[in-house]
């Protein structure tokens, strides 16, 4: 995502990710697809780069549609994760030097936990999404797991 607008100009910033949002949020592959052939007829000529980069790596990047719509969700939002990186980067930022690794690794484990006490509500649908978690990697993953 980030690559795809690395090259738009400014002002079309709002559009052009929202035609993208069409493509990897679409229900099905053939429906990405179709919203994809719009987004190169709409955006090809003037971002030439950053449309190609979808069509050659779709592949790839299509690979996700053989998950239900929650592991989906989960799989292209990181916000949470972004998140949870930078609250991290924040307490060692304070910190240059830390004299040895266990003092480092004592600052992460109390900022987690400060972090995670934070952590109140459930996701978005995510007793659905655990569940379909569980169905497509139950050999890694199973509801007593999170208990």
């Amino acid at each position: 995502m980030r690559y795809s607008t690395r090259f738009v100009n400014y002002k079309d910033l709002k559009p052009f990710v929202q035609d993208l949002k069409e493509v990897y949020q679409a229900s099905t592959e053939e429906l990405a697809l179709e919203n994809l052939d719009q987004l190169e007829e709409k955006w090809g000529k003037k971002y030439p780069s950053s449309v190609s980069s979808w069509r050659n790596n779709w592949p790839q990047l299509s690979t996700y549609f053989k998950y239900p719509a929650e592991i989906r969700k989960l799989i292209y939002t990181t916000n949470s994760i972004e998140n949870f990186n930078r609250q991290l980067r924040k307490v060692t930022k304070t910190k240059t030097i830390f004299p040895t690794d266990d003092a480092l690794f004592k600052v992460l484990y109390l900022a987690m936990c400060d972090i995670t006490e934070k952590w109140t509500g459930a996701g978005w649908n995510w007793g659905q999404t655990l569940n379909q978690l569980c169905i497509y990697f139950g050999d890694r993953i199973s509801p007593s797991d999170l208990e």
